[in-house]
C-alpha cells in the first residue's frame, strides 16, 4: 500500500513537472514574439501561472527572470504590456529565489523613472511602486540608491490622486523611505501632504492606508523619545537656563542683580516652590526620572514662551490659593507628560499589524507640544471643578487621562477641534459616562433587561403600595401648629384595617400607638363609597401652615392636606421629615386611585429593580446578553416520530 502511495506520488510530480516544463516553453516562445498582442496575452498568462513555486522555479532557472528585465529596460512596448512585465517580474521576485541586489542599475532607474513621470500610467506607476518597496525593505544599498533617484515631490504627488490602490502604494513606499532614512524634513513634508490629501479627504480611509498612517505617525513621534529618555543634567547650562526661564517669566525680577547669593537663592527656591516643584532647593531633580526626562522640561518651557499670558495666569492663579488647594503646575506638567507619552505609545516601535492613527497628529509641526498646551490648562481647568486638594493629585490625573483619551478616540482632525471638545467633556459628563457605561458593564440597560424591567415593574409597585398602606394602617405622630405660632401638641393619625377611614385624635408625647379606640376623630376616605376627598400635597397656602411667618419656610415642604369639598372642611398635616411626608402622600394617592410620585417611591423602585435583576440574572454571569432575541427554528416537516424506551432499556 505505501509502495502504491509513493508510486502515485511520483506519476502526479511528473505529471507537474511535465506541464510546467510545457507551459514555460510556450510561454518563453510567447513573449519573444514580435506579435504584440501573442506577448501581451502571454505576460498576461505569465502573471497568473507565477504564483506557482514550482513554475516560477523552472521559468528563473531558464533565465526567464533576465527576459522580463529586458522588456522593462527597453521600455519600447504598450503600457500594457510593461504592466504584464512589471507585475510578473514582481511575482517571481516574491519567491525569494533570486535576490534583490541581483538587478542592475539600468533597471532600478528605469523603474523609478516610470513613478517620476508627471503623467505616467497608474497601473504602470503602481507596480513600480511595489517593486521599489520591496528593493528599499531588502537592501541597504538598494535605498540609498532609490533614495538618490526618487524625486520626493513627485512621490508625494502620487498621494493627491483619487486613485486609492495608487495612493496606499506611494504611501508604502514612502513609509519605507522614512523608516529605514529617519529624516525629519522628509517626514514633514509627508505630514503636509497626508493632512491635506488623505485626512481631510472625503473617501473612506482602507486598512492598509490606516497601517501606512499609523506608522508614519509612530515614526514622527518617536523622534522625541530620546528626549524622553533622558534626565536633567545638573551640570548643563543650556538646562539650568531653560529651567530658570520658568522661573522669571512668571515672577519679577527687579532689583535681583543686587541681592546676596544667599538671598538669591532663598528666593529662587520660594518661586520654584510656587511653580510646582517638589523639591525647591534643586528642582533638576524633579526631572530625574525618565520617563518623561527633558520631554517635561520641553513642554513647560514651550508653553511658557508660546502661551506667556496662559501660563503666567495658571502659576499666579494657583500660588495665591491655600496650600493644600493649589494646583501645583511643575508636578502637574510632569505627570501630565508622562500621560501623554503613555497614551502616544512614544517609544513603542511601529507594529506590523497596528492600524489606530489620530488625524490630530498630521496637523501641527510641534504636536506633543501643542497638545501639551491644551492638556495643561484643561488639568487646571478638572482641578477646580474637583474642588481638589493635593492628596486629590493622583485622582485628578485619572479624570485627566480620561478626558484626553475619550477625545482622541473620537479622532478630531485639528487641536481647535481637539480643545473645543476635551473642554466639553468636564468632570461631571465624566462621572456621567461612567456610570452609564458601569451600567452597560453589569447589562442593566441591554434591550432584554429593560424589558424584563417593564414586566417586573408592575408587581414591584402593587409591593410598594401595600408597604404604604402598612404604614398608614400603623399610624404616625403629626405636630399641631395653633395660630398663635407655638407648638400646642401633638395628634396621631392611622388608617382602618379596611382602609376606608383615616381615625384620629389628641395624644401625649409619651404615646407610642394608640389603638383606633383611643382615636375618637375620624374621616372618610377615597374607596368608602362617598364622594372622594381632595388630597393636595404642598399647597404652601395659609391653610397648611396656620399663618407661619417665612421664617418657617422649610416646614412648608412637609405640609399637605385633605379638603372635603362637600363638607368644607380639611384635615391639615405636617410631617416631621421627609421619609414620613412621602409615606404618606404616597398612602393616600393609593387611597384615591392615583400614581405614586414621591422621590422615596421612585428610589425604592429602582433599589427592588436593581435586586430583583441581579438574582434573577445571577446564572448568567459572565454570558453576554444578545440585543435581540434569537431566531425560533423552524418546526419540522413532520411530527411523525418517536422514542421507544423499552428498547433503550434492553
Amino acid at each position: 500500500e505505501n509502495y502504491a502511495l509513493q508510486y502515485a506520488d511520483g506519476v502526479q510530480t511528473y505529471i507537474t513537472e511535465s506541464v510546467s516544463l510545457s507551459e514555460v516553453c510556450d510561454l518563453f516562445k510567447g513573449i519573444q514574439s514580435s506579435d504584440a498582442g501573442v506577448c501581451c496575452d502571454s505576460l498576461k498568462q505569465l502573471v497568473s501561472v507565477s504564483t506557482d513555486i514550482t513554475f516560477a522555479q523552472e521559468f528563473i532557472s531558464r533565465d526567464g527572470h533576465s527576459l522580463l528585465v529586458r522588456i522593462v529596460e527597453e521600455a519600447q512596448e504598450t503600457h500594457l504590456i510593461l504592466t504584464h512585465a512589471l507585475t510578473a517580474f514582481m511575482e517571481l521576485m516574491d519567491h525569494g529565489i533570486v535576490s534583490w541586489e541581483n538587478l542592475s542599475t539600468i533597471f532600478i532607474k528605469k523603474v523609478t523613472s516610470f513613478v517620476n513621470e508627471k503623467a505616467g500610467d497608474a497601473s504602470v506607476q503602481q507596480v513600480s511602486l511595489d517593486i521599489l518597496e520591496s528593493m528599499v525593505l531588502s537592501s541597504r544599498s538598494l535605498f540609498q540608491q532609490i533614495r538618490d533617484e526618487i524625486i520626493l515631490e513627485r512621490l508625494l504627488s502620487h498621494l493627491q490622486v483619487s486613485n486609492q490602490q495608487l495612493q496606499t502604494k506611494a504611501m508604502a513606499l514612502l513609509m519605507a523611505l522614512l523608516q529605514t532614512a529617519g529624516e525629519a524634513d522628509r517626514i514633514n513634508m509627508a505630514f503636509a501632504c497626508v493632512l491635506q490629501n488623505i485626512i481631510h479627504s472625503s473617501g473612506v480611509v482602507g486598512d492598509e492606508m490606516a497601517h501606512h498612517l499609523y506608522v508614519l505617525q509612530t515614526v514622527r513621534l518617536n523622534h522625541v523619545e530620546a528626549r524622553m529618555r533622558t534626565p536633567l543634567d545638573s551640570f548643563s547650562q543650556e538646562q539650568r537656563e531653560a529651567l530658570h526661564s520658568l522661573r522669571q517669566a512668571v515672577f519679577e525680577m527687579e532689583g535681583e542683580g543686587s541681592l546676596s547669593n544667599e538671598r538669591r537663592r532663598s528666593l529662587c527656591a520660594k518661586e520654584f516652590k510656587k511653580l510646582g516643584f517638589s523639591n525647591n532647593s534643586n528642582p533638576g531633580q524633579d526631572l530625574s526620572r525618565t520617563p518623561p526626562g527633558l520631554l517635561a522640561l520641553d513642554t513647560m518651557t514651550y508653553f511658557a514662551s508660546r502661551y506667556p499670558d496662559a501660563y503666567s495666569r495658571f502659576v499666579l492663579e494657583n500660588s495665591s490659593r491655600e496650600d493644600k488647594h493649589e494646583c501645583p503646575f511643575a508636578r502637574s506638567s510632569i505627570q501630565l507628560t508622562l500621560i501623554l507619552c503613555e497614551i502616544l505609545r512614544i517609544g513603542e516601535p511601529p507594529s506590523e499589524t497596528g492600524s489606530s492613527y489620530h488625524p490630530i497628529f498630521f496637523a501641527q509641526d510641534r504636536l506633543v507640544e501643542e497638545l501639551f498646551c491644551i492638556c495643561i490648562q484643561l488639568l487646571n481647568k478638572t482641578w477646580k471643578e474637583m474642588r481638589a486638594t493635593q492628596e486629590d493629585f493622583d485622582k485628578v490625573m485619572q479624570v485627566v487621562r480620561e478626558q484626553i483619551t475619550r477625545t482622541l478616540s473620537s479622532k478630531p482632525t485639528s487641536l481647535e477641534l481637539f480643545k473645543n471638545k476635551v473642554n466639553a467633556l468636564n468632570y461631571s459628563e465624566i462621572l456621567k459616562l461612567r456610570q452609564t457605561e458601569r451600567l452597560h458593564q453589569e447589562e442593566t440597560l441591554a434591550p432584554p433587561v429593560l424589558e424584563l424591567k417593564e414586566r417586573l415593574k408592575p408587581e414591584l409597585l402593587e409591593l410598594i403600595k401595600q408597604q404604604r398602606l402598612n404604614r398608614l394602617c400603623h399610624g404616625t405622630m403629626f405636630r399641631k401648629i395653633s395660630t398663635r405660632r407655638r407648638q400646642d401638641k401633638l395628634w396621631y393619625c392611622r388608617l382602618s384595617p379596611n382602609h376606608k377611614v383615616l381615625h384620629y385624635g389628641d395624644v401625649e408625647e409619651e404615646t407610642d400607638m394608640p389603638p383606633i379606640e383611643a382615636l375618637q376623630e375620624k374621616s372618610e376616605c377615597g374607596n368608602s363609597g362617598h364622594a372622594p376627598p381632595l388630597f393636595l400635597p404642598c399647597s404652601g397656602s395659609q391653610q397648611h401652615t396656620g399663618g407661619l411667618s417665612s421664617a418657617l419656610q422649610e416646614m412648608l415642604d412637609l405640609a399637605f392636606s385633605i379638603t372635603y369639598d362637600v363638607e368644607e372642611y380639611s384635615l391639615n398635616f405636617i410631617a416631621s421629615s421627609r421619609t414620613d411626608f412621602c409615606l404618606w402622600t404616597d398612602g393616600l394617592n393609593v387611597l384615591l386611585g392615583k400614581e405614586m410620585s414621591s422621590e422615596s417611591m421612585r428610589s425604592e423602585l429602582e433599589i427592588l429593580l436593581s435586586m430583583e435583576i441581579k438574582l434573577r440574572l445571577l446564572d448568567l454571569e459572565n454570558v453576554p446578553i444578545p440585543d435581540i432575541a434569537p431566531p425560533i427554528p423552524k418546526p419540522p416537516s413532520n411530527f411523525n416520530f418517536c422514542y421507544d424506551f423499552s428498547q433503550a432499556e434492553q
